[in-house]
Parts: structure tokens; C-alpha cells; sequence
């Protein structure tokens, strides 16, 4: 039989190793204040999940986005329906970086938040905590958005099965981009997708609303960044002179794309602040 203070000191260790443990821990799943904020993240840590409350999201607004006319269009419908508790359809959006899908549900989310939209973006990887999520916003008067803001999963992964297990369910989904696997097998001559390629083709035909952004124009592109860079203050007149300035700010990045315009217009803004200032 073990000595007893030996015992107790053993047990004494192990209730300290447990409580320091116990403490690293994040807290235990529990509900966010709903009333703090619009936008909210799934966290993970250690394994615990949690939303966090997104305190500044961006204040960018529908009438901001231009050139896309027709997925604003399609995008608001499908919304104020769902927001109406109409009958709506999940949503896939697909396209070129930078070409307005993840500033397109922002602007959604500001311009319907009034009426009790809500937003939840959750990473790839914890797409397997969808069940968790839902069953925290069970019964909530709003409606939620699950914002995933890339689905383009390697062969091996299994977050998108946790997905399909939702998307028939009680919330909107809009996942910002989508890529199929393009795992093959060959039968005698022919060409059949593989089993993980059947599986998203599967997952992606659960989405009712299909929404293609298109890469911009060069007369697009200096279109938003002149619109970006008036909000921003820069007079009319830097703007026309910083056409060429612009275009090449875009071809030094690869991209003519809604992110890099409105990366240029705020370095036009800067800078003319910075001259002002030593004008003075």
C-alpha cells in the first residue's frame, strides 16, 4: 500500500497540473452578446470554439461597388427576400480575386443590418464546427449569414462534408470562392472525376444562387479608383493627373482588380495629404 503522504502530495501535483491546464483553456462555447456587434468570427483555440464580435467592420456600402450591377442586383433580392423569412437560396460566389465577392457581402451586411441581418465568417478549416454554430444562433430572431471566404479544398480534406451536412439546413451560406479538385481516374479510355471531384461537384449543386465576378476593364478599373479616391478627399484635378500613375500601380501588381484600385486611390490620398502639409 503506498505511503499516504506520498499519495497526497501525487494527488496535490496533479490537481495543479489540472488547474493550470484548465486555465489555459479558452472559455467554455457560450453565446456572444448578440447586441455588441453585426459581424462576428468563430475562433478556435485548443480546440474550444467561440464567436467573436467583429467591433469595426468595414462601412463600405452598396452604392460604393461599381461595375458589378448585375451580381448586386441578383445578391440584394436573394437577401431581402431571406431577411423577409421568404424563402432564399445559399449563395456560391466565384471569380478573380479582388473582384468584389468578399466586398459584395460586406455591403449587404451594412445596408440589411437594420433589418436584423448578421454575419458569421468562418475559416475553411473549422467549417467541421458548422454544427456547433448552429446550434448557438438556434432560435435568435436575426438572420445569419455564414461567410466562408474560400472553398477551394485539397484533395485529403474533409471540412467540406461537414457543409453539405447544413447547407439543406436553416441558415444563408455565401462561401466567397469555390475551386473543384481535379482528381481524375481512368476507366479503359474514357476519363471519370475521381471520388473527392463527385463529392464537390455534389456540395456546389447545393448552392441555389450562382454569382460570377468577372476580371475589370482598364476603363473599370480607373473608374473605381477615381471613385475610391474622391471618398478618400483627393481633388478632381490629382485624380485626372494620376491616370497613367494608376495604370501602372496595376500592371506593377499583376491585377486590375477592385483590391488594388482602392490600394492605389488610399497611396494617391496619403500622399496628397503628405503635400499639403508641407505646403504649409
Amino acid at each position: 500500500m503506498p505511503n499516504t503522504p506520498s499519495l497526497e502530495r501525487l494527488l496535490a501535483r496533479t490537481e495543479a497540473v489540472l488547474a493550470r491546464f484548465e486555465a489555459s483553456l479558452p472559455p467554455l462555447q457560450q453565446a456572444p452578446d448578440w447586441q455588441s456587434a453585426v459581424a462576428f468570427r468563430w475562433r478556435k483555440s485548443n480546440g474550444r470554439g467561440w464567436l467573436q464580435a467583429v467591433r469595426h467592420p468595414h462601412p463600405i456600402r452598396l452604392s460604393d461597388l461599381e461595375n458589378i450591377d448585375d451580381q448586386k442586383e441578383r445578391i440584394t433580392a436573394n437577401t431581402r427576400q431571406f431577411v423577409a423569412g421568404k424563402t432564399a437560396n445559399n449563395v456560391l460566389l466565384t471569380g478573380t480575386r479582388g473582384s468584389g465577392k468578399s466586398s459584395l457581402v460586406k455591403a449587404v451586411l451594412n445596408e440589411y443590418s437594420a433589418k436584423g441581418l448578421r454575419l458569421i465568417e468562418v475559416d475553411k478549416e473549422d467549417l467541421v464546427d458548422l454544427a456547433d454554430i448552429v446550434d448557438l444562433l438556434d432560435g435568435r430572431p436575426e438572420k445569419f449569414i455564414i461567410f466562408c471566404d474560400d472553398l477551394s479544398f485539397e484533395a485529403g480534406e474533409t471540412a467540406y462534408k461537414a457543409l453539405k451536412s447544413v447547407l439543406d439546413g436553416r441558415r444563408h451560406l455565401m462561401p466567397e470562392y469555390f475551386s473543384e479538385n481535379l482528381e481524375t481516374h481512368r476507366v479503359d479510355d474514357e476519363i471519370h472525376p475521381g471520388e473527392t471531384t463527385e463529392e464537390k461537384i455534389s456540395l456546389s449543386e447545393r448552392f441555389g444562387l450562382w454569382i460570377s465576378f468577372y476580371p475589370f476593364s482598364q476603363d473599370d478599373y480607373l473608374a473605381i479608383a477615381n471613385h475610391w479616391a474622391r471618398q478618400l478627399g483627393v481633388a478632381d484635378e490629382v485624380i485626372a493627373a494620376s491616370e497613367r500613375e494608376a495604370l501602372n500601380w496595376a500592371l506593377s501588381r499583376g491585377s486590375r482588380s477592385g483590391r488594388v484600385a482602392w490600394q492605389f486611390a488610399r497611396d494617391l490620398a496619403g500622399r496628397q495629404k503628405t503635400s499639403r502639409k508641407k505646403a504649409k
